[in-house]
């Protein structure tokens, strides 16, 4: 026997609060300049955020509106919860993005050299490298502790602003244990939920409510058992929270926004950055090539890895590992993507339809397995081509 854990968080904790402005601030100038180069980060703390980075476009945003919007929208909107999108303040320290990054972005190695392939003509944004991962434990190919993470995060969220429990406030975090004997699942070991509540409500309350409202509804009951441990806010008490509780920081929950830990990461976060950033574009190439194997029945369950090198193209390296679950040699499936598979940024912006204002809805509850959003990523559709260049 062996376990599993994954953890996710409510659109209101503090640091996925930072990473959905962020988004929303990169959503708000794509609309007008979907070329612009967008690198946004941001902090917050009691009465506080704070917007930095990089930003070079054509358009104007009026930033502090669209932090206010946000943090209202998630919930932080009444002065008792100690931070409030009416009154908090709101700074901003922009600058362009570095002249000698953009002229390996805008003009890449290949097409300095004469290459004029289109897709060959803009360069990564950044050298490193970005895993893709998935796996046959649930319908949308995502391993089962962060899926039903996830959904249990969502949930919070939906029962707090349906006004089913309309005493829980913004901030909350979720947790599930699972039970493998090999890699078959075989239950469901814990189920840890932590929410913010109003000051008022009994804990016995508040675990009945979330056990009746939240747990049941998510995690099939075949998967929980009289051994099955469940902690509702184990520390006794959850009022104080969000950004008054604990400062929050765009990009601090990238295993959250991926796996859950199942599977490697490159270390590069999302939130807040054009698709010319690879650390964004080709994380999300490399889930569709690695969803695409597990779908065509390739593989049970497989890793893609992509790496670049700063103002070039093609990628420096393409590695695909299936943990002996592949049906050929991982060898013989990583000659197939490349030719089923453009994974240059250019190619993967266009495959993929990136420079859209898609990014804030992506920003809470996973970037990964959202097959109830409108991205191409989670597509299966090139199976085909995969077997074809088999």
């Amino acid at each position: 026997m062996k376990f599993f854990t994954s953890e996710s968080v409510t659109e209101g904790h503090p640091d996925k609060l930072c990473d959905q402005i962020s988004d929303a601030i990169l959503d708000a100038i794509l609309i007008q300049d979907p070329n612009a180069h967008v690198a946004c980060e941001t902090t917050t703390t009691t009465g506080l955020v704070h917007i930095m980075g990089e930003i070079s476009t054509n358009c104007y945003v009026d930033i502090p509106a669209v932090v206010r919007e946000v943090v209202k929208d998630i919930g932080y909107n009444k002065p008792e919860y100690g931070f409030d999108g009416n009154s908090c303040a709101v700074l901003t320290s922009i600058d362009n993005q570095s002249p000698d990054i953009a002229m390996g972005v805008n003009q890449s190695f290949e097409a300095k050299n004469g290459e004029t392939d289109e897709n060959s003509l803009i360069g990564a944004g950044d050298q490193g490298m970005m895993f893709g991962y998935a796996c046959d434990e649930t319908p949308e190919l995502m391993p089962l502790a962060i899926s039903l993470s996830h959904k249990l995060a969502k949930r919070l969220t939906e029962v707090r602003k349906n006004g089913t429990l309309s005493y829980l406030r913004p901030d909350g975090k979720t947790q599930i244990t699972v039970e493998y004997d090999g890699d078959e699942i075989k239950r469901v070991e814990a189920i840890v939920i932590s929410s913010q509540h109003d000051e008022d409500i009994k804990l016995a309350d508040l675990r009945e409510d979330l056990i009746h409202h939240v747990i049941e509804p998510i995690v099939p009951a075949h998967y929980i058992d009289e051994n099955t441990k469940i902690y509702i806010n184990p520390t006794g008490r959850f009022v104080i929270g969000g950004p008054v509780g604990d400062s929050g920081l765009t990009g601090r929950k990238i295993i959250v926004d991926t796996y859950g830990g199942y599977g490697r990461h490159g270390g590069g976060a999302f939130s807040g950055k054009d698709p010319t950033k690879v650390d964004r574009s080709a994380a999300y190439a490399a889930r569709k090539v690695a969803k695409n194997i597990v779908a065509a029945k390739l593989a049970k369950k497989c890793e893609v890895e992509l790496a670049y090198a700063i103002g070039v193209a093609t990628p420096v390296s393409i590695m695909v590992d299936t943990f002996g679950t592949g049906t050929v040699s991982d060898e013989v499936l990583s000659e197939a993507v490349t030719k089923a598979f453009d994974l240059r940024p250019t190619a993967i912006i266009k495959e993929l339809d990136l420079r859209r204002p898609i990014y804030r809805q992506l920003a809470a509850y996973g970037h990964m397995g959202r097959e109830d959003l409108d991205v191409n990523w989670e597509k299966t559709d090139k199976i085909d081509a995969i077997r074809n260049a088999l």
